[in-house]
C-alpha cells in the first residue's frame, strides 16, 4: 500500500535528478498549488463586486436572478478568513466576526468534515485489506494461470485493474506488479509496452470511467450536492465501452509486435527475448489461502453494499394499481460510508486473523497514510468558504451564466470536460480539483437544463484522462522507470489511444446531457 490515492499521486512525483545537471523544476505538490489559489482568490475577492442569486427552497441557483449583495466584509474579517481558511474549510465556519459555524444557501455546511472522515475510514480500510496479501496474492495468481495465453492473460489483467480502479481508485497500487507483469509479457513474446500498457492503461480507464470511486466520484459528488448514485447508469455503461476499446487496443499492439518484434515501439532490452524461452519455468505465486479467499469475498461484499447504498431503487412492490409504487434507498452519505468502512477494516482484519495490535498499528498507518489527499480536500473547502463569505461566488457563476445560457444540452457537457482539462493539470490532486470546481461548475448544469451528475460524470472524465499522460503522476513516471522504457515511447503508444477515448468521452456526456 502506497502512502497516497492515484489522484494524490502527482504530491510526490518528483524526479531525481542527474548528478551535475543542477536543479530542475518540479511541478509543485497539490497543496503548495492550494495554498497560492487561496491566496489569488482572497486577493481577488477585494476586486470582485459581490452578489448573489435568489435561490430555490432546495438552495438552487434561480436564472437571471443575480443581484448585487454588499458582503459587510471588513479588511479585519478577510484577512481572519485567510487565516481561518483550513479550519472553515474542515468546520464550515461562516461568520468571521463570531466563529458561527452557519449552514450555506442548500442548507448544509460548508465544511468538509463528512468527507475528510470517510477519506481516512477508507484509507484504513484499504490498507488493512492490503496488509493481507489477499489482494496481491490473487491478481499474481490470475497473471500466472494466464501465462501462456497473451491476449487473455492482458484482458484480465486489465479487467480486474479497471474494475478496482472504477470502485476504489486503484491506480498506484500498480506500481508493486510489475515485476510480475513484465517478465510474463517479455515470456509471451510482447515488449515491455505492452505489459506498461495493460497497467496503466487498465488500471487508469476505470478511474477516468469511475462509478463509485470515492476519491473521484465520491469527493465531487458531495461538492456538487449530489447522491453517489447520480449518474452511476451512465458511468457504467461508459467504464464497459471504454475499457473494453482499451483492452482491444492494447490486445492490438500485443499481436502486432509478437507477429513482427520490429514493429516494436520500444524495442528490446539485451535479455528480453530470453524469456521467452522461459515462459514454462516461471514460478507460480502461493496459492490463494482460505483466509485470503475470505478477505477477497469479504472486501467484494462491502463494495457491493457500499453501491447499493448509494443508489435510489424504485419499484413497485404491493402488487396493487390502487397503491402507488415506493422508492427505497437508504440515502446513505459520506457518515454511514464512513462507519461501514471503519467495520470494514476491522472486520477483514478479524477474518484474516490479524493480530490486534498487528490490526490496531495497521489501522492507524492506514488513516495517516491518506491524511495528505484528506488535507487536500479541506485547503480546497477552504477557498470555497473564502469565496462565499466574500459574496463572489455567485458573481463567478454570474459571469459565465451567460455562456451556458440557451447552450444545447449534449455540447454543455462536452464544455465541461473540456475546460476541466487545464484544470486537471494545475491541480494534479484529484480530490482538491473536485472541491475547488464543482461549486462553481455544478450550478451552471441548473442553468444549461441537465442534471450534475452529468458535471461530475464529465469532471472526472477530464481528471482521468489527463492522469493518463501527464508527467507529473508518480503511476506514469514510476510505471515507465519501472518497467525501463522512455516516456517518449509512452506517449506515442498511447497517443492515438487517448485520441480515440477523447472523442468517446465527448459522446458520453454529449449523450448523457442531452438525455437528462
Amino acid at each position: 500500500m502506497t502512502p497516497d490515492r492515484p489522484d494524490e499521486a502527482s504530491d510526490d512525483a518528483s524526479t531525481e535528478q542527474p548528478p551535475g545537471t543542477g536543479r530542475r523544476f518540479t511541478f509543485p505538490s497539490a497543496l503548495t498549488v492550494l495554498v497560492l489559489v487561496t491566496l489569488a482568490v482572497w486577493a481577488l475577492a477585494f476586486v470582485l463586486p459581490a452578489g448573489t442569486y435568489t435561490r430555490t427552497p432546495a438552495g438552487r441557483p434561480v436564472q437571471g436572478s443575480y443581484h448585487r449583495h454588499p458582503s459587510g466584509q471588513t479588511f479585519a474579517d478577510r484577512l481572519t478568513d485567510l487565516f481561518l481558511s483550513p479550519v472553515n474549510g474542515l468546520y464550515g465556519i461562516k461568520d468571521a466576526k463570531t466563529g458561527v459555524v452557519g449552514p450555506d444557501l442548500a442548507g448544509e455546511l460548508y465544511g468538509s468534515a463528512g468527507v475528510f472522515l470517510f477519506v481516512l475510514a477508507i484509507g484504513a480500510f484499504i490498507t488493512v485489506v492490503f496488509a493481507t496479501g489477499a489482494l496481491d496474492r490473487g491478481i499474481g495468481r490470475l497473471a500466472h494461470r494466464l501465462r501462456d495465453r497473451g491476449a487473455l492473460l492482458i484482458a484480465g489483467v486489465m479487467a480486474v485493474f479497471s474494475l478496482l480502479g472504477t470502485v476504489e481508485g486503484f491506480a498506484e497500487e500498480t506500481l508493486g506488479f510489475y515485476g510480475l507483469i513484465v517478465p510474463l509479457m517479455l515470456a509471451l513474446g510482447f515488449d515491455r509496452l505492452v505489459a506498461t500498457g495493460a497497467i496503466i492503461l487498465g488500471a487508469g480507464i476505470g478511474v477516468l470511467c469511475s462509478t463509485v470511486n470515492p476519491f473521484a466520484t465520491g469527493v465531487a459528488s458531495s461538492a456538487a450536492e449530489i447522491s453517489l448514485g447520480d449518474g452511476i447508469a451512465l458511468r457504467v455503461a461508459m467504464w464497459l465501452v471504454l475499457t473494453t476499446v482499451t483492452i482491444g487496443y492494447v490486445i492490438r499492439y500485443a499481436r502486432r509486435v509478437r507477429a513482427d518484434p520490429d514493429r516494436s515501439l520500444c524495442g528490446f532490452l539485451p535479455g528480453d527475448r530470453d524469456h521467452a524461452q522461459t515462459a514454462e519455468e516461471a514460478v507460480a505465486p502461493p496459492p490463494l489461502t482460505g483466509l485470503h479467499k475470505a478477505v477477497l469475498v469479504t472486501v467484494t461484499l462491502l463494495f457491493a453494499f457500499m453501491i447499493f447504498s448509494v443508489i435510489p431503487w424504485s419499484g413497485a412492490v404491493t402488487g396493487r394499481a390502487d397503491v402507488p409504487p415506493y422508492t427505497f434507498e437508504l440515502d446513505w452519505s459520506f457518515p454511514q460510508l464512513a462507519a461501514m468502512f471503519l467495520v470494514g477494516a476491522v472486520l477483514v482484519g478479524i477474518v484474516a486473523r490479524m493480530p490486534e495490535q498487528r490490526l490496531s498499528a495497521t489501522f492507524v498507518q492506514g488513516a495517516a497514510d491518506f491524511i495528505s489527499p484528506a488535507l487536500v480536500i479541506v485547503l480546497a473547502r477552504g477557498v470555497t468558504v473564502v469565496m462565499n463569505n466574500a459574496k463572489v461566488t455567485d458573481t463567478v457563476l454570474h459571469s459565465i451564466e451567460g455562456v451556458v445560457s440557451g447552450t444545447p444540452a449534449a455540447l454543455f457537457g462536452v464544455i465541461v470536460f473540456i475546460v476541466n482539462l487545464p484544470l486537471a493539470f494545475l491541480i494534479p490532486s484529484t480530490s482538491g480539483h473536485a472541491t475547488l470546481a464543482m461549486p462553481i461548475l455544478a450550478p451552471l448544469a441548473d442553468f444549461a437544463g441537465v442534471t450534475r451528475a452529468v458535471v461530475v460524470t464529465a469532471w472526472q472524465a477530464a481528471s482521468g484522462w489527463m492522469n493518463l499522460w501527464v508527467p507529473t503522476t508518480a503511476v506514469i513516471m514510476g510505471g515507465i522507470s519501472l518497467a525501463k522504457i522512455g516516456y517518449d515511447r509512452y506517449l506515442r503508444f498511447a497517443a492515438p489511444l487517448l485520441a480515440l477515448l477523447f472523442v468517446l468521452v465527448c459522446a458520453f456526456v454529449a449523450l448523457g446531457a442531452a438525455v437528462t
